[in-house]
């Protein structure tokens, strides 16, 4: 395994030396075209990068979890199988382009980090990270290192988030000043409380790096409550609802209407079960300031117990979907997605939507959009245009998502000064910000001087 000089070492360095064969712009050095991608966190979402990048050739697996990974290892047999990733990138670090990675959210930051600094693209899953020092961070690293980037809010991608922006961009809308979004999270199986705090240890697993799991965090003993999924509702390790879903249903909005950071995050909530665990109900608003013209912006994200208000104009037979969704109220019409990705926008009432159809579809010129880790492939081999969720994206969305997650776990007001990185009147908050790190996972700093 690699020591921390060592990495030292290599990012400040070699990066340049060791960019991949497959260098942004530029395509080729395989015989047969195709990348060496490297997946950790092969169970769970693993599966998923493994599935949808199987024109590529997958040259290294990783996981903590011998078993959880098993499937992913029976698939790709003869791919060599590693658990720790800083030993994966030792030993085949001069076979690998890219690195794909879907773990728990307190672990993005550092994979990813060890990637770029040996000059690996990388595609993480949502949320980008675990705080927003780690998000500014991994934005300058990926600038730093000159790699190709992008975050796993698929949404992004999809033709209904373009031709939500077309709309608005047309003026069909109008001005907004108004943003709902709700969802039927947090649930199970994802957000479990535990029936006593601190939950019941027990045996660590024989396929499982307990530790290695843990990663840069504090220790703690082992249980069930933790993993393999539950560790989205402990604070420690997933960042609640909100950053399960956020990055999803905020995309729209914050791209769309260039939100920008908030001024301010107020939070209503039930207490939390126990020390440690998420609310498991709260209703979020954020107050995002004027720009370029445009109108000061109050968004409202509500969670499960809480209930959206129905839009202004609206079917009053109809009902919100269930799962979650999203409209803006503009000045001219309410723009409305079911689902907590915009799969199919529409105007409400429906009679409405029939009515503009027609001139809507004449406003139209979406190009088709490949999936995430399409346009990320193709990025890098030059053949396509730059992620739409790249790191210069993806680490302000994921800001903004964590500051309300900051309000949950604190059940704070925050009045956010993003220039400073700083909670106005609350200097407590650094240590939210930038959690601590245990010794031999710090990365990063270097590009802070």
């Amino acid at each position: 395994m690699r020591d921390r000089s060592r990495r030292q070492f290599i990012a400040t360095t070699t990066a340049a030396s060791l960019l991949p064969r497959f260098a942004a712009g530029k395509s080729g050095a395989s015989a047969n075209g195709k990348l060496n991608l490297a997946v950790v966190g092969a169970g769970g979402m693993g599966g998923y990068a493994v599935s949808v990048a199987r024109t590529e050739n997958f040259v290294a697996l990783c996981d903590v979890d011998e078993a959880r990974a098993s499937k992913a290892i029976e698939k790709n047999s003869g791919v060599p199988f590693f658990r720790d990733f800083r030993v994966m990138l030792d030993k085949m670090g001069k076979e690998i382009d890219a690195v794909l990675i879907s773990t728990p959210d307190h672990t993005h930051f550092p994979i990813a980090m060890a990637a770029m600094e040996m000059g690996k693209h990388v595609f993480v899953q949502k949320p980008l990270a675990h705080n927003i020092w780690e998000c500014r961070t991994l934005q300058k690293a990926a600038a730093h290192y000159k790699v190709i980037t992008q975050m796993g809010n698929q949404g992004h991608n999809f033709g209904g988030m373009h031709r939500i922006k077309e709309w608005v961009d047309a003026g069909v809308i109008g001005d907004v000043s108004e943003v709902i979004t709700w969802t039927n999270r947090p649930n199970k199986p994802y957000f479990v409380p535990p029936s006593s705090y601190p939950p019941k240890n027990g045996p660590v697993p024989d396929t499982l790096d307990w530790d290695l799991w843990q990663g840069p965090v504090a220790r703690r003993p082992y249980s069930k409550d933790y993993v393999p999924i539950r560790w989205r509702g402990w604070w420690d390790y997933g960042c609640g609802s909100l950053g399960d879903i956020g990055c999803h249903t905020f995309d729209a909005p914050f791209w769309v209407l260039n939100l920008g950071m908030p001024t301010k995050v107020e939070v209503e909530q039930d207490d939390p079960p126990g020390d440690g665990f998420i609310t498991m109900s709260s209703l979020v608003t954020y107050y995002f300031p004027a720009r370029d013209g445009k109108p000061p912006v109050t968004l409202k994200w509500y969670e499960k117990g809480r209930d959206a208000p129905k839009p202004k104009r609206w079917d009053e037979a109809d009902s919100l979907d269930g799962e979650g969704g999203m409209y803006m109220e503009g000045t001219k019409e309410t723009l409305y997605h079911a689902g907590m990705r915009p799969t199919s926008p529409t105007l409400t009432p429906k009679a409405r939507f029939m009515e503009k159809r027609k001139m809507l579809s004449e406003i139209e010129r979406m190009a088709k959009t490949p999936g995430p880790i399409e346009q990320w492939v193709a990025a890098i081999k030059g053949e396509g245009p730059m992620p739409g969720s790249s790191f210069d994206y993806a680490a302000k969305l994921t800001e903004m998502v964590l500051l309300g997650a900051m309000a949950q776990r604190t059940g704070k007001t925050i009045e956010w000064d993003p220039v400073k990185m700083q909670v106005k009147g609350h200097p407590e908050f650094a240590s939210l910000i930038k959690e601590p790190t245990l010794k031999g996972w710090e990365y990063g700093e270097n590009l802070w001087k």
